[in-house]
Formats: C-alpha cells, sequence, structure tokens
C-alpha cells in the first residue's frame, strides 16, 4: 500500500454534534425548518455551499445559508473550550492506528474532507497531527466529494499508485469518490450514514473499529507493530 486517505468527519472525528448544532442555528436564523438529524448528517462530506443547499432542498447554493452556516459554526467552536459538548474529539483506536501506519515503512497518509482549508488545518493543530499527513485535500482544493478530484490530487502529490491507495470514509461521498478514482474503497461502521450502504456502493472493506484497518490493507506484520 502507498497511500491511505482518511476522511475527517464522522471517520477521524466525531463531530455530531457542532455540525447539527450548527444546521439547526442556521436553519432558524434563515427562517427555515431543519429536516432532522438523519438528512443533517445524510450531507456532511459534501462542500458546504452544495451540502446547505441540499439540505434545505434547493437546486443551487444559497449565499445566506452558507455564510450564516460560517459565522454560527466559527462562534460554536470558539466556545467548544468551554461547552465540551462542541468538541471535535477523536473516534476510539484513532490516534493509535494513526500512530502505527505512520511508522510503516513508505507508506503515505493524506486527509481528504469537505471542510476548507482552514478548517481541515484547525482539526490538524486540534488534534497535534503537524507532519503526520503527507497530503491534505479541502474544498478549496477540488470539486465536491464524490468527483474523484481530491484523490487524484493526494495521489499525484505523493505518487502513489491508485491501485496501491486506499480511501476511508463513513459516507456515501467517500465511496463513491473512491470508485470513481479507481482506489480501494474502506467503509467504517461508526460514522454518520449507515455502513451497510456503503458496502453496498462498493466498499471493499467495513470496519467495525479503526483498529482493524491495518489488518483489513494487509499492513499487520512486524513492521506495522
Amino acid at each position: 500500500m502507498d497511500l491511505i486517505i482518511f476522511d475527517l468527519d464522522g471517520t477521524l472525528i466525531n463531530s455530531e454534534a457542532i455540525i447539527l448544532g450548527a444546521q439547526y442555528e442556521t436553519f432558524r436564523r434563515c427562517g427555515r425548518v431543519h429536516p432532522g438529524r438523519e438528512a443533517g448528517l445524510g450531507i456532511v462530506g459534501l462542500t458546504l455551499d452544495i451540502a446547505m443547499a441540499q439540505l434545505a432542498g434547493l437546486d443551487a447554493p444559497d449565499d445566506r445559508l452558507t455564510q450564516t452556516y460560517r459565522e454560527v459554526f466559527g462562534a460554536m467552536r470558539a466556545q467548544a473550550q468551554a461547552d465540551p459538548a462542541l468538541d471535535e474529539p477523536l473516534f476510539s483506536g484513532v490516534a493509535e492506528t494513526l500512530a502505527r501506519l505512520r511508522r510503516v515503512p513508505g507508506l503515505k497518509l493524506g486527509i481528504a474532507t469537505g471542510k476548507s482549508r482552514q478548517g481541515a488545518e484547525f482539526i490538524v493543530a486540534r488534534h497535534g497531527w503537524q507532519g503526520l499527513f503527507d497530503t491534505i485535500q479541502s474544498a478549496d482544493d477540488a470539486p465536491s466529494k464524490p468527483h474523484p478530484g481530491m484523490i487524484l490530487n493526494a495521489m499525484a502529490e505523493t505518487g502513489a499508485a491508485a491501485g496501491r491507495t486506499a480511501m476511508v470514509g463513513d459516507s456515501s461521498f467517500d465511496i463513491e469518490m473512491a470508485v470513481a478514482a479507481g482506489v480501494v474503497p474502506v467503509a467504517v461502521s461508526w460514522g454518520f450514514q449507515p455502513a451497510e450502504r456503503l458496502v453496498a456502493l462498493g466498499a471493499r472493506h467495513r470496519l467495525a473499529a479503526m483498529a482493524e484497518l491495518p489488518g483489513a490493507l494487509g499492513l499487520a506484520g512486524p513492521a506495522a507493530a
């Protein structure tokens, strides 16, 4: 394996509380009725303007919705230190598995997220991941998932071959993006969308815990320990 790319929200970090909170407050300020938790989590992973338009049932992005969400989310993130409910903690086993993978000779790690570049860099700094990832692809770098652009950019940047690259994610957008890019799609079962749906879309592996990832990708030998 040359490269493993990770989604952020719902895969590495549990951002459900802050994302849903920001969505509900955005819809309230914009005079709209939020369609509920399942719908709110179902659009996570898309680029923000597309995600908010889809959540609102619109055919095209709405600048007011997008900007209001940015403002609300930013304010909530600033409150996270005082309100742990708004924090974006790692899922179980993530820190240990990333550290283990980092020790595999020749293996590179990446991120592909619907967050902005600024948002991705915040999470990297928040969890002390500086220098951990060889490539970070965001909503500022390619079209929204499930377009394969983020993965194609990551492979070009790292020199990885498609057949030796994996995409790990929790959403249909991650799996469809991986299939479109010709890389190995890996679904996690703890994220924001049902893992069964991801398998039906082409996920080659389904993880019950992040610690299973090295073994699933054939990296369970002594070099990965």
